[in-house]
């Protein structure tokens, strides 16, 4: 173990806890999973079109090996950044407590960890300048999915996977939206006359999955609070299509892998520490060290505005 590893003091139990925890109301990791990085700084490979390419494989008897005239690979410089935030416990408070608060602290502070990569997450999504300009679309007047007698969601969904597609031979997989979003689709004529033979009364997550043919489909509930303790959505009204390669059976992630996006994460982290400040206050700590990153714009579509 290094230096800074042993000095950290850090807490096995605690560590093992947050490192296993995960809140079902993110999504993030939909768009944008965790693969391992063994540096806070280097580079990643920018995908371009020969990674989605479906090749001509075959060979003919005594013929030449196929080979593909691979594009030059874009390096993107990559520096992950460390977030951390602490549990203060009083000495009194866990004498006295009826529950072990120090893995309540760890919940606690690892739930705050996860709600900033979810907005890192959602504000990388949901940004326009994040796509280029033909896989996205900013919704407006009787387009947008507010207006039932107008509006088609399949039309423009249908569009945004097809745009996926023709960039990258593939088509997406996975399907993000903002809460207020599946509200609005939940209600739509078009849509639950799709459903009318199923037996079900409501759209369900499910249904939808079909209706759009779409592998994955995570709704984004997460809610920040501002300084005013004024609450807001972090996914709004928008619908994010990406490809994203499904995680193989007893393997970690590689970045290698073609996808629309990753979270890089130092090796290593989350990490819990525990220390003492003042005899009377004990501080349990928690630290994440990661970036989010689009590393295959391609694969991915974004619709804006979905609600008038």
């Amino acid at each position: 173990m290094g230096r800074l590893t042993n000095l950290r003091g850090v807490d096995p139990v605690l560590t093992t806890l947050a490192r296993g925890y995960s809140n079902a109301e993110l999504i993030a990791a939909a768009l944008f999973p965790v693969v391992l990085v063994p540096k806070e700084a280097g580079q990643y490979p920018e995908f371009g079109k020969e990674a989605f390419k479906l090749y001509n494989t075959e060979r003919a008897l005594r013929g030449k090996s196929n080979r593909m005239d691979p594009e030059a690979l874009n390096w993107v410089d990559f520096t992950t950044k460390e977030n951390d935030i602490e549990y203060p416990i009083d000495y009194r408070e866990k004498n006295e407590a009826l529950f072990n608060t120090q893995k309540h602290g760890t919940v606690t502070v690892q739930n705050i960890l996860l709600l900033q990569r979810e907005y890192q997450a959602a504000a990388l999504a949901q940004n326009v300048a994040t796509y280029g300009a033909s896989n996205k679309v900013v919704l407006s007047g009787t387009s947008q999915f507010t207006d039932y007698t107008n509006s088609d969601p399949v039309a423009v969904v249908d569009a945004g996977k097809e745009a996926i597609r023709a960039k990258t031979g593939k088509y997406p997989n996975t399907m993000t939206m903002g809460a207020v979003t599946f509200k609005t689709l939940k209600e739509h004529p078009k849509l639950i006359e799709k459903i009318k033979y199923s037996m079900k009364g409501v759209l369900t997550v499910e249904l939808l999955k079909q209706i759009f043919d779409i592998e994955t489909l995570k709704i984004g509930k997460a809610v920040y609070a501002d300084d005013d303790g004024t609450f807001h959505d972090v996914w709004s009204d928008n619908i994010t299509l990406a490809y994203v390669p499904k995680k193989q059976s007893g393997m970690d992630r590689d970045w290698h892998e073609p996808s629309f996006g990753y979270t890089l994460r130092r090796t290593g982290y989350p990490f819990v520490d525990r220390y003492e400040e003042g005899k009377k206050l004990e501080l349990v700590r928690d630290t994440d060290n990661f970036v989010v990153k689009v590393v295959g714009a391609d694969a991915g579509y974004l619709i804006s505005d979905t609600n008038g």
